[in-house]
Order: structure tokens, then sequence, then C-alpha cells
């Protein structure tokens, strides 16, 4: 007798078309989380477009009042004279001086930040010396200590080692104040690496430098990219210590912005202004742009785990 329950093309017939069925491309759900996502976008791109638009225009269209409007006639003189020409205090070299600052402070500040948080957080996973909770409690706590609370003693320290108002001076300060976040990222992401994987290097003979240099860190890509861009962004947005830590030729970017922007000089010139405010802008942007999906691979994969 034959078996009525196999799969014949006549029995699919009759049990109906196969597969997923169709979604609507539109539904009150997926309207509501795209308009809410472009309302976002529209609050935060709306003025970047007035930045750059106010930028190309020369004073004569920027005088007009219509700050939305494309520019007329486009030129890049005000960026020019932004990076070149403009006055920062009593000098008038414009940006360019305070870009190689801010290159010389927050490159050796985030990597040092990096190996020396990340050896820490490696330690602090698979050594379980005497006391390391507490040192992680001391850093924890450390993370969430207000600067300002520091910089008077932060100024005494470097006066003493005769490294206040040096480039140096600021590294140190920035490597340090890295050190707790930067700690904690590293040491929950090895934490949630499997336990398994640091035996086999045992076994194998790898000792403490060896699993660190030739397992962890070709396999930490992520993490690696979470702490650069935390890092990277923060110093070279930072203000405060710039302001306080270093003097007129050392001063990074951001302490140039704020002397061209609040000049009270002469006309004010808005499209050098903003021309000032995006060249400043431009190394974190590109950072976040290059390497943003390895950023959210990196807080996806332990960076944020307890």
């Amino acid at each position: 007798m034959a078996d009525l329950s196999v799969n014949t093309p006549a029995t699919r017939l009759l049990d109906g078309p196969s597969g997923k069925r169709k979604r609507a491309r539109f539904t009150p759900k997926r309207i509501m989380i795209y308009g809410a996502l472009l309302l976002v976008s529209f609050y935060y791109l709306l003025p970047l477009w007035v930045m750059v638009m106010t930028s190309l225009k020369g004073m004569p269209e920027v005088r007009m009042g219509n700050i939305f409007a494309p520019p007329v006639e486009i030129t890049f003189e005000p960026w020019v004279k932004a990076w070149a020409q403009a006055c920062t205090g009593l000098n008038c070299d414009g940006l360019s001086r305070g870009f190689w600052n801010s290159v010389q402070i927050t490159v050796p500040s985030v990597v040092l930040s990096i190996i020396i948080a990340s050896v820490n957080g490696y330690a602090l996973v698979n050594w379980r010396f005497k006391g390391s909770e507490i040192f992680f409690t001391i850093l924890i706590f450390g993370a969430f200590i207000p600067y300002q609370v520091m910089i008077y003693p932060i100024v005494i320290i470097l006066r003493e080692l005769g490294l206040m108002g040096s480039v140096w001076g600021l590294v140190m300060v920035h490597t340090i104040f890295g050190m707790p976040i930067l700690t904690l990222l590293f040491r929950n992401y090895f934490a949630s690496l499997p336990e398994e994987l640091f035996k086999a290097a045992r076994v194998d003979g790898a000792g403490f430098w060896r699993i660190f240099l030739k397992v962890l860190v070709p396999m930490s890509l992520p993490i690696f990219t979470v702490a650069v861009i935390l890092q990277l962004t923060g110093i070279w947005n930072d203000f405060l210590f710039g302001v306080i830590y270093t003097k007129p030729a050392t001063y990074p970017m951001t302490v140039q912005l704020n002397n061209i922007v609040n000049s009270v000089q002469g006309v004010k010139e808005y499209n050098v202004n903003m021309a000032a405010t995006l060249l400043t802008g431009i190394v974190p942007l590109t950072v976040y742009l290059i390497s943003g999906k390895l950023f959210v691979r990196g807080i996806a994969s332990g960076a944020v785990k307890g």
C-alpha cells in the first residue's frame, strides 16, 4: 500500500506554498524605528552641514545670514587661514603648530597606556598574585575620581620632576589617567576568553610573556581597537589638561582652537572659526570611520562584560 505521507508534487500543492512568508516592507514598527533614526541623524548632521557650508564661504556671503544655504562661490581661503595664518594669542601661525603638538602628545600617550593596561589586564586574569583584587579595586576606584580633584597635586608633581609645561609631562598625565578604564576593558575581555586556551599554552611550555605576545595579542585586535579609539579621541579632544599642564609653545590643537574662536581682536571671522573646528575634529572622525566595525566587535565580544 502506498505511503500517503511521501512528499510528492501533488501533496505539496495540497499543502500550499512552502517557504517563509514575505514580510511587509512598511509596518508601524519599522516606520517608528526608521523615523527615529532619521530624526537623530538630522539632529547631528545639521550642525555639521552648517559648519561645512560656512567654512566654504567668504565673509561677505557669511554676513548675508543664510547659514543653511550652500556657498554661491566656494573658497578654501578660510581653511588656509585657519591652518597657517590665524592668530592664537601672540602667534599667528594657525593650527599647524598645535596639530604637531597634539600628534606628539597623543601617539606616545596612546601607545604607553595601551601597553601597560593590556599587561595589567592580562596579569589580573591569569596571575593571581597576593593582593590582586585590592589592586584591581584601587584601579576601578581611580576611574571614578574627578579630574579636577587631582589637578593641583599633579601640578606640584610635574614641577618637582621638571616636566611642567612640557609635552612629556602631559603624556605622563594622559597615560596615568587612561590606565584604570583601559585596565578594566582588557581585564574583562581576557576573562571572557576560554581558560583552556591558557592551559594549552602552558602545557606547550609557554610562559607569561610568550602567552601574552604569541596567543593573546594576535587574537585581541577588537579590544585593542576599542582602546585605541577611546584613548585617541579622549586625548586629542582634551582641553583641560592641555591648557593647564602645557605652555603656549606646546599647546595642543584644542587649546589653540579655543584661542582662535574666543579671540576678541579684529573682525569675528565665522568661516575661519568653522574651518578651524573641522580641522581639529578630522583626526578622531577619520579614526571612527576607518575602524568603526572593529570598535563594535570589541565592545560586543567582551569589552564591557563583567
